[in-house]
C-alpha cells in the first residue's frame, strides 16, 4: 500500500465501513441460500421483510448497489452493458437498476443556477417550477419558460453529487485493488471497469459535453421529418446546469397504458417503428454516432395540432456511442460470415475484435460459434431474433472469457434495446428488413476505390511505422546480448500450489512426529495423572496439541486438494 492512499483511507473510513456492512449483509445471504434449513435462511430480509436467501444471487447484487448509492447504481449500469464480462442473465437484471433519488430543496437548486449563470432566476426566466418533475442520481429537472415564452426544462446538478462521487471511487478503486486478488473477481476485471465508470461519471457531471451531442443530433438529423431533438440553450448551461426546449409527448411506455391519449392503430405503430429503426441505422451506418439509451422512456411520440402522423422525440443524450471505421468494417465481415453460414471466418473475427484469454479453448469455440451460425443462420428475415442472436454472442464470449471493447459492448446493448422499443411499437417488427438497404450501401461503399485507397493508406502509415522501429528494437536487443544483459524470465503457471501444498505435508508430517515424541516420552504439563477411562494417563498437553493441530491442517489439505480437482488423476491426463 503506498502511504499517499492513508489519508485516502481515513478520509473515507465511514463509507468503507458502510459499503462492506452491506456487502457482508448480502454475501452472507447468498451463503444462507445454499442451505436447505428454512429457519436458517430466513435471517436476514431486505425492508419488505422478505428473506434475502430467497432471492436469486443476481437480484441481490442488484439490491446491495441501489442500496449501496448512486455511484454504485452507475456501476451496475456500466456493467449491465458488459454481459461478455458478468453473462446475460446478470446484465439483464442489473438492467433493472433505478437511480430516482430524493430531489434537493428549492432553495439549494435556486442557488446552483444562480451561482452557475451569474443572475437570479427571476432575471433568466419568466416562470422556473420550484418542484423537480424527476429526480435521479446526477441531477433533477425543473419545467421552466423563457423570457420569449419558450417552454424549456433546466437540468440541475445535485448539490453535493460530485464530493459523494468522488468519495465512493476512491473507495471503488480499493476495491477494485483488493478484488484483484480474487480468483473468481479478477475475470471481471474491476479495475477496467472502476477506470471505465469514472469516465463515464466525470462525463455526466460536466453537462456541457450532453449540450454539445445535442448540438450534434440536431445537426446531423435535421433533414429528417417527424424527428425531435430538444434545442439546447447555450447561455443558459454551465457544467452543472442544462437548458433544453421542451419536449411535449407520451412515452412509449403509455402507449400500452389505459389511460393513453394518443389513438394509434397498427399501421400508426408500424410507421413509428420503421422511422425510429431507420434513424438509428442512420445514425450507426452514416453518422458513426448514435443515441446509445434507446429504452422506451427516452422515446416520446406526439401528434401536433393540426397534422395526422405521429412525431417521434428522443431524450437523454448523455451516453452517446461511436463506431470508427475499423469496428464498421468488422461489424460488415461479421454480417457476411453470419449471412454465408462461415463459422470459422466469425469464429476468427470474434477473437480478433475481442481480448482473449491466454488458454483459449479454440475448438470449443468453434464448435459454440458453429452451433450459433447453425441456429440463426437459416431464419427468415422477417422473423430474425436479433437480441437472441447478440445475447448468445455475448454469452458465447462470457463463457470463453473473451472481453469486448467498450464501444462493442455498448453497440450490442443498444441495439438490444432498440429492438425491444420497436416491438412495444409494433410487435411484428423486424430491425433487420430496414437494416438490409444499408448493407447493401455498406458494401458498395467497402468496394469503393476511395474506401480502398484510405485503406491502403492506413496500412502503409502502420506499415512504415513498423519498418522505422523493427532496425533500433533489433539492435537493441542484439546489444543486450552481447552485454550478457538478456535475461529470460519463465512463469510456472499453476506450479506456485503445488509447492506450497507439499511444504504443508512436510511441515504437518513433522509436528505430527514431534507430537507423537512429547507424548511417548511424557513430557510436561500431563493431564490423566491418575489411570482413567480405557487406561488413558499421563498425556502431554503439547503433544494432544500438535495431534490436533496436525489433523486440522491435514484434513484443510485433503479438502484442498479435493477441491483443485486433482486427488485421483488418471494417467491418461
Amino acid at each position: 500500500m503506498k502511504i499517499s492512499t492513508i489519508p485516502q483511507l481515513y478520509r473515507n473510513v465511514r463509507r468503507w465501513q458502510e459499503i462492506l456492512a452491506i456487502l457482508r449483509r448480502y454475501g452472507l445471504a447468498d451463503w444462507l441460500s445454499q442451505l436447505k434449513f428454512d429457519f436458517i435462511r430466513d435471517w436476514i430480509k431486505d425492508e419488505q421483510g422478505v428473506p434475502l436467501a430467497r432471492y436469486s444471487r443476481e437480484k441481490r447484487i442488484r439490491l446491495a448497489l441501489t442500496e449501496l448509492g448512486p455511484t454504485f447504481i452507475k456501476l451496475g449500469q456500466v456493467l449491465s452493458l458488459r454481459p461478455d464480462l458478468i453473462g446475460p442473465q446478470l446484465a439483464t437484471e442489473l438492467t433493472l437498476l433505478q437511480s430516482q433519488l430524493p430531489a434537493d430543496p428549492p432553495d439549494q437548486v435556486r442557488e446552483v443556477v444562480e451561482r452557475e449563470l451569474g443572475a437570479s432566476i427571476e432575471e433568466l426566466f419568466l416562470e422556473f417550477g420550484p418542484e423537480a418533475i424527476a429526480s435521479a442520481s446526477i441531477g433533477q429537472v425543473h419545467r421552466a419558460r423563457l423570457k420569449d415564452g419558450t417552454d424549456v426544462v433546466v437540468k440541475v446538478q445535485h448539490a453535493d453529487i460530485q464530493a459523494k462521487v468522488r468519495e465512493d471511487l476512491e473507495v471503488m478503486a480499493g476495491l477494485a485493488t483488493l478484488a484483484e486478488h480474487v480468483p473468481e473477481l479478477a475475470t471481471w476485471k474491476p479495475q477496467v471497469l472502476v477506470e471505465q465508470l469514472s469516465k463515464s461519471l466525470r462525463r455526466e457531471l460536466n453537462f456541457t459535453r450532453e449540450l454539445q451531442n445535442l448540438q450534434l443530433f440536431r445537426r446531423e438529423l435535421q433533414g429528417v421529418k417527424r424527428v425531435r431533438i430538444p434545442k439546447p440553450f447555450a447561455k443558459l448551461s454551465t457544467t452543472r446546469v442544462l437548458t433544453m426546449e421542451y419536449l411535449a409527448g407520451q412515452s412509449v411506455n403509455c402507449l400500452s397504458s389505459d389511460d393513453n391519449e394518443l389513438v394509434c392503430d397498427q399501421a400508426s405503430r408500424q410507421s413509428l417503428a420503421r422511422l425510429a429503426a431507420v434513424v438509428y441505422v442512420e445514425m450507426i451506418f452514416t453518422h458513426g454516432v448514435y443515441h446509445a439509451d434507446p429504452h422506451p422512456g427516452n422515446v416520446l411520440i406526439d401528434r401536433r395540432p393540426g397534422e395526422d402522423e405521429l412525431t417521434l422525440g428522443l431524450l437523454d443524450f448523455g451516453m452517446v456511442g461511436r463506431i470508427d471505421d475499423r469496428l464498421r468494417e468488422t461489424i460488415e465481415e461479421m454480417l457476411l460470415a453470419v449471412a454465408s453460414r462461415d463459422a470459422s471466418l466469425l469464429t476468427t473475427l470474434i477473437k480478433r475484435v475481442g481480448n482473449s484469454p491466454p488458454r483459449l479453448d479454440e475448438s470449443t469455440l468453434s464448435i459454440d460459434v458453429a452451433d450459433l451460425v447453425a441456429t440463426y443462420g437459416s431464419q427468415p428475415l422477417e422473423s430474425f431474433d436479433l437480441s437472441g442472436a447478440l445475447s448468445d454472442v455475448t454469452d458465447i464470449m462470457h463463457r470463453h472469457q473473451i472481453s469486448l471493447p467498450p464501444q462493442t459492448s455498448l453497440l450490442i446493448k443498444m441495439l438490444i434495446t432498440l429492438e425491444g422499443t420497436l416491438h412495444q411499437l409494433s410487435p411484428t417488427f423486424s430491425l433487420l428488413e430496414v437494416m438490409q438497404p444499408f448493407f447493401r450501401k455498406m458494401w458498395l461503399r467497402r468496394l469503393s476505390p476511395r474506401r480502398q485507397a484510405k485503406r491502403i493508406r492506413r496500412i502503409y502509415i502502420e506499415l512504415e511505422s513498423l519498418l522505422e522501429t523493427l532496425p533500433g528494437q533489433i539492435s537493441n536487443v542484439m546489444q543486450l546480448l552481447q552485454e550478457g544483459r538478456l535475461d529470460v524470465h519463465l512463469a510456472h503457471k499453476g506450479l506456485s500450489p503445488s509447492v506450497n501444498r507439499m511444504v504443508l505435508g512436510l511441515l504437518i508430517s513433522s509436528v505430527f512426529l514431534g507430537s507423537t515424541l512429547l507424548l511417548a516420552f511424557k513430557v510436561p504439563p500431563l493431564l490423566f495423572l491418575q489411570r482413567g477411562w480405557m487406561g488413558i494417563e499421563q498425556l502431554s498437553l503439547f503433544g494432544l496439541i500438535g495431534y490436533a493441530v496436525s489433523l486440522i491442517a491435514v484434513l484443510r489439505l485433503i479438502r484442498a486438494i479435493n477441491r483443485s480437482g486433482h486427488l485421483d488423476r488418471s494417467d491418461s491426463d
